[in-house]
């Protein structure tokens, strides 16, 4: 939601916003979940603002997905520094709650749900639940399955996300968002980019001869017994 003093190298709005709807049109908007994240407050970011864009983006999003994701910047160490020329504001818990508020009114006006990700507070009392990233009962509604599929332990204790493989790697962004934690360094972006081959099955580089290659077990998250008791 913001300009690209922060958001540096991302495409116009207009434009990203054309991809949303061209990705909810061949996949399902069920498929399609919009972030409106972090949110962040600065002298010139203030809720007005957030109002202004989030209505901006949800009007031309209505339509082209059931969800969105909210969630007030987590400052890691990796992008603290980054966020350093960015004088940010303290969001206290009464103003969080004010701003959840304001997008759950105007969300609702769209037909767009929110949920939060990873977030302390309870923002039930404005009508916005506890999400998960990676969602079990949206994978299930997609396969036509009940699954059965553990939190992921990896992530933090208010992360609801269930377990999941990630395939990305850090430093391989280009978009160069300040206070994005997956970058902490330019200059290994642009070197990680330079050794990108879109022939190689690998997202920096290739398979070189002294790398060693480990198949992965995978498992299903069948819910077997369910599907039994469903089929009797």
């Amino acid at each position: 939601p913001y300009d690209n003093k922060i958001e540096r190298y991302l495409p116009s709005k207009k434009e990203i916003i054309n991809s949303f709807r061209i990705l909810s049109r061949t996949i399902g908007k069920e498929k399609t979940i919009w972030r409106y994240d972090p949110i962040i407050l600065t002298k010139e970011i203030d809720t007005a603002y957030h109002a202004l864009n989030f209505e901006l983006i949800a009007s031309k999003l209505e339509g082209y997905t059931d969800r969105c994701i909210i969630s007030f910047l987590d400052l890691y160490q990796k992008s603290e520094r980054n966020m350093k020329q960015i004088k940010l504001e303290t969001i206290k818990n009464t103003k969080m709650l004010e701003i959840a508020a304001i997008l759950s009114k105007i969300a609702d006006k769209y037909h767009i749900k929110i949920e939060t990700c990873s977030e302390h507070m309870d923002f039930s009392p404005v009508g916005i639940e506890q999400g998960k990233c990676i969602d079990d009962r949206l994978l299930s509604k997609i396969v036509g399955q009940p699954l059965s599929i553990k939190k992921d332990i990896n992530q933090r204790e208010i992360c609801g996300c269930v377990t999941s493989i990630d395939i990305g790697a850090y430093n391989t962004c280009g978009h160069g968002c300040l206070y994005c934690y997956a970058n902490y360094s330019d200059t290994a972006v642009k070197n990680n980019f330079l050794k990108h081959d879109p022939a190689s099955p690998m997202l920096v580089g290739n398979i070189e001869p002294e790398d060693r290659i480990t198949e992965r077990k995978m498992v299903s998250y069948l819910n077997k017994q369910q599907v039994l008791n469903f089929c009797d």
